[in-house]
């Protein structure tokens, strides 16, 4: 059986509210009264319940009616939500935005990126998935997300398609009350072998061990928990600088002068599966953090002679 309730009567129910008349809501919706009335009339039937008083000049809702018309406000904007998501997906808009990111992307420059695309597919839903080493690639490869911000470094893979989107500076830090921090001059591997070092990986290790010096590795697969065993002088570890900067600035962890190699870049990139395109909301993710993550020229300073 059909439900005779439909989205026409609640838009006219809703202009005899505002408007409080049937001709001015006649009027507005470019209808004969006649229309409107009837229009009413079946509502009502419909619903089992009087929306308006109509024994004065003017219909005057009933409590009732007016307790009807938020949800009705409600119903027609949810509508209109589903009309425009459904000709965004008629103009190839993916139905949602399912990103799976590795959490040393910079999350500030991931919001600014974010806004954008909420700014220009208001009506797009986005997934987010923030996961370590190696995850990214694995939700990537099972179908859970369309595109993956992570470095292909870590996982060695030659089958998907990547666009680099920035270089990661990953510097040796640890507590400021951790002995490493106490030794002067640049700190050599057979030293630092001797300490415990805290590393990133997770239960599908993909075996990544650029970095590794120590035989001794206390190993986390969230960064942030990594972070606060720093913090407490469990150990050293390689860190990105952007993560770590204000623990720097007010002097809780210090950076470790590596005689061989202190501290090296990684690359993150953009990337998806190949012979699946991008849909519109992830080809505008990728162009917007190129944007974002573009260097920015030296500021000109004028000459005022």
């Amino acid at each position: 059986m059909l439900d005779p309730l439909t989205l026409d009567q609640l838009r006219v129910l809703i202009a005899i509210a505002e408007l409080g008349s049937f001709s001015a809501a006649a009027r507005r919706l470019q209808r004969v009264q006649s229309a409107i009335s009837q229009s009413v009339r079946t509502l009502e039937a419909t619903l089992a319940i009087r929306i308006f008083d109509r024994a004065g000049k003017y219909p005057v809702l009933t409590p009732a009616g007016a307790a009807l018309v938020e949800d009705a406000r409600k119903l027609l904007r949810e509508a209109e939500a589903l009309k425009a998501r459904a000709r965004g997906m008629a103009e190839g808009l993916e139905p949602e935005l399912a990103l799976a990111v590795d959490p040393l992307f910079p999350t500030a420059v991931l919001m600014l990126a974010l806004k954008e695309i909420e700014r220009e597919f208001p009506r797009l839903p986005i997934r987010l998935v923030t996961a370590g080493l190696g995850v990214p690639e694995r939700h990537l490869r099972n179908g859970a997300v369309a595109l993956a911000i992570y470095s292909l470094e870590t996982t060695g893979a030659e089958d998907l398609t990547a666009t680099f989107l920035v270089d990661i500076d990953m510097i040796p830090v640890v507590a400021a009350d951790h002995p490493l921090a106490r030794l002067s001059g640049p700190v050599g591997r057979d030293e630092l072998s001797q300490h415990v070092q805290l590393v990133l990986s997770d239960l599908g290790s993909t075996g990544w061990k650029r970095g590794v010096v120590s035989p001794r590795t206390w190993r986390f697969a969230d960064v942030h928990v990594r972070i606060e065993f720093l913090l407490a002088g469990f150990g050293w570890c390689n860190m990105p600088l952007h993560l770590i900067a204000p623990a720097l600035a007010d002097g809780r962890l210090v950076t470790l002068e590596v005689r061989e190699q202190s501290g090296f870049r990684l690359p993150l990139h953009a990337v998806h599966v190949s012979g699946q395109a991008p849909g519109p909301g992830a080809r505008a993710m990728i162009q917007s953090l190129h944007q974002l993550l573009e260097p920015k020229p030296p500021a000109q300073v004028q000459d005022r002679n």
